[in-house]
């Protein structure tokens, strides 16, 4: 009946709860109460993390993970594209890390149901608009369980789904794919590892980047976008 408290080498508190002897809605006042007093001790997020099971069955995460993050202490990327008058669409935890500001539109779900999002918003979306998706389960039901064979199917599933994604691209479309952080799953522990990660682009020439930072990474939407930016980083475009 009582909720668990952890963290990780990210700067996170995480709480997580039993839908039903604790309650979901109870668990996500707690987090959003505790939250601001958290935030000043400079802490980036408080994780809520619902899960439903028993013992002789297992527990199971739910979708309804919600993080209450800091705000962020200077424009993003978001804010930008906002300020030019453009949208910006989110799929998965985006919406909740950058504190729901200037985000017209945000879902959550499983990976599946993010991709079917995705997959609209391809469709959809106006054009001049951001959209930035995450998709979590690599990190979270595999990566961190050290699940080889469950990582590498999903990474077969991405591959292609993606592979249904790029024929449907405009021609002034850019796509981007790359990682926050890396998470071996043939590693030791249970943590995040800390490689390199990939940073994949359709819609310029073939050519190679380099080794670039994040930075670099909203420096080149920016550029893509047609917007005015003032973050750092230097576009790769």
């Amino acid at each position: 009946g009582w909720p668990i408290c952890y963290t990780s080498v990210d700067s996170v508190l995480q709480i997580a709860a039993h839908e039903d002897t604790f309650g979901r809605e109870r668990l996500l006042k707690l987090c959003a109460d505790i939250a601001p007093t958290l935030h000043a001790m400079k802490i980036g997020r408080v994780i809520a993390r619902p899960f439903v099971g028993d013992p002789e069955n297992g527990f199971t995460r739910t979708a309804y993970r919600r993080d209450f993050a800091i705000a962020p202490p200077s424009p993003t990327l978001c804010d930008y594209v906002h300020d030019a008058g453009r949208t910006v669409h989110v799929v998965g935890k985006i919406g909740d890390i950058f504190s729901i500001r200037w985000i017209a539109r945000t879902t959550k779900g499983r990976d599946a149901d993010l991709m079917d999002d995705l997959n609209q918003l391809v469709d959809t979306a106006e054009a001049g608009s951001l959209t930035f998706a995450n998709f979590v389960e690599f990190d979270s039901e595999y990566g961190h369980r050290r699940d080889v064979a469950g990582y590498a199917r999903h990474l077969e599933w991405f591959d292609a789904a993606l592979a249904k994604i790029l024929p449907r691209l405009r021609a002034d479309d850019l796509l981007i794919v790359t990682a926050d952080h890396g998470n071996d799953p043939t590693w030791s522990g249970t943590d995040h590892t800390r490689e390199r990660v990939p940073v994949l682009v359709h819609g310029i020439d073939a050519k190679s980047l380099g080794q670039i930072d994040f930075v670099d990474v909203a420096a080149s939407v920016a550029d893509h976008l047609n917007v005015p930016y003032a973050g750092e980083g230097k576009s790769f475009l």
